[in-house]
C-alpha cells in the first residue's frame, strides 16, 4: 500500500478493520502489581506505577476520535475553553464522562460531540475502538474511532470549547512527529508524548491515544 493510499478512506478502512477493537477494552490496570496493562499517563513513567495502586477506581469516560473524509484524511480536534476547571485550554477529542443515560461508550461519545461542537450523529460512522486509556486525573477513557462526512457545520458550546480544527492524519501517524516532553506535575517530573502542529501543542492523553492509534493501525506490523 502506498503512503498516500494509507491515508485515503479505502486505506484507512483496511487498517481499521484489521487493527481496531470490536468492543471496548477492559482491565487496563492490575491492582496487585500496580501495572498499567493498556496505554495510560504512566507509559513513559514506569517509576510512578505505584501511584496506580493507590488511586480510587477510575470514572468512565468516552471520546470520539473523528476521522474527517477529506481527500487526504484529517483528525478533528478541539481546544478546550480557558474557563474550564480542569485542563483549560488543552487540545482534546470531543468527549466526556459517561452519564447514566448513555447506553454505551459510543452513545456517550456521540452525545458529547453533538453537545460540544454540534457534530450530529447522522454524519458519524463509528468503526471500532482504541485501547482504553487511563489518566492520572482519575478517568478510564474509551476512544471511539469514527468516520465523519465533510460539510458539517460546527456549533460550539463556548463553556467547553474555544475552537475546533483539523490536523492531517498523515502528520499524526508519522512517528517522526511523536515527541517526548516533560514537565513538573505534583512535585515530580512527568514525561509524556507530544505532537506539536502549526503552533498547537497536542500532548498528554490526546497524544497518548493518537500514539495508540499509530501502534494499532500504522506501525510496521499493521501495514501489510
Amino acid at each position: 500500500m502506498s503512503d498516500a493510499d494509507a491515508f485515503s478512506r479505502r486505506g484507512f478502512l483496511k487498517r481499521a478493520r484489521k487493527g481496531l477493537l470490536p468492543a471496548p477494552s477492559k482491565a487496563i490496570f492490575d491492582p496487585r502489581s500496580g501495572v498499567a496493562i493498556g496505554p495510560s499517563d504512566w507509559d513513559l513513567n514506569p517509576e510512578f506505577k505505584d501511584d496506580l495502586a493507590q488511586l480510587p477506581p477510575p470514572r468512565a469516560a468516552a471520546v470520539l476520535v473523528p476521522i474527517v473524509l477529506r481527500d487526504a484524511l484529517t483528525v478533528l480536534l478541539t481546544q478546550r475553553s480557558n474557563d474550564l476547571p480542569s485542563h483549560p485550554g488543552q487540545i482534546s477529542f470531543p468527549g466526556g464522562k459517561v452519564e447514566p443515560d448513555d447506553a454505551t461508550p459510543i452513545a456517550c461519545a456521540l452525545r458529547e460531540a453533538e453537545e460540544e461542537i454540534g457534530l450530529t450523529r447522522d454524519l458519524v460512522e463509528p468503526l471500532g475502538f482504541l485501547d482504553s486509556y487511563r489518566t492520572g486525573t482519575g478517568f478510564e477513557i474509551t476512544p471511539v474511532v469514527a468516520l465523519v462526512k465533510p460539510g458539517f457545520k460546527t456549533r460550539l458550546d463556548p463553556r467547553e470549547v474555544l475552537e475546533v480544527f483539523e490536523v492531517p492524519l498523515s502528520f499524526l501517524m508519522d512517528e517522526g512527529n511523536h515527541q517526548k516532553d516533560s514537565r513538573e506535575w505534583k512535585g515530580r517530573r512527568r514525561s509524556f508524548y507530544a505532537m506539536p502542529y502549526e503552533g498547537r501543542y497536542i500532548w498528554g492523553a490526546t497524544a497518548g491515544m493518537l500514539k495508540n492509534m499509530h501502534t494499532r493501525l500504522y506501525a510496521s506490523c499493521a501495514s501489510s
